[in-house]
């Protein structure tokens, strides 16, 4: 039988890059949900800023904090729809060592009880980089809130059983 011992919680650095063309600090709603719901889970902000929706300053920005040892997870939020302007997923893909495929998968599927079919133009994704945890949530703060609080909020918690990313990471 496995070992489903609860483990003590211990905070990550959690670094967070908001993707857009229109807002600034004043007005990123989904940048504050993540940061809200990483410091009321324990967890500490690392750093947190916004780029232009643009493939190279995106690369740019997460290849920095997944070569920094001190930032432990990456959480992006925007350019993952189909406007010719979202290219997080092709910004991140790259840069990733192995890829949690059902991260994707596992969003759409709650996101869909949320927003239904509108869902389909999510392109949310994972994956582990230098062993770090990246995850691309939508630029909605309703799509941040689903990602944090019914996925990565858990996921990120080394106590979490029977298993979590964070255990990958410490």
């Amino acid at each position: 039988m496995a070992d489903h011992a609860v483990a003590a919680f211990r905070p990550l650095n959690i670094a967070v890059l908001t993707i857009s063309d229109t807002r600034g600090l004043a007005e990123d709603r989904s940048g504050d949900v993540l940061v809200a719901g990483l410091e009321e889970s324990g967890h500490r902000l690392a750093e947190r800023r916004i780029v232009r929706d643009d493939i190279y300053q995106v690369r740019a920005a997460v290849s920095q904090w997944v070569a920094d040892p001190a930032v432990q997870v990456v959480l992006t939020t925007g350019g993952t729809g189909f406007s010719a302007r979202d290219q997080t997923p092709e910004a991140v893909r790259p840069l990733l060592d192995k890829t949690i495929d059902g991260f994707g998968e596992l969003f759409r599927q709650l996101s869909y009880e949320e927003i239904g079919s509108s869902t389909l133009q999510s392109r949310a994704l994972a994956g582990i980089a230098n062993d770090t945890v990246i995850a691309c949530l939508p630029g909605s703060s309703g799509a941040c809130r689903t990602g944090w609080y019914r996925l990565l909020q858990e996921q990120l918690d080394h106590g979490h059983r029977p298993c979590n990313l964070a255990e990958l990471i410490l």
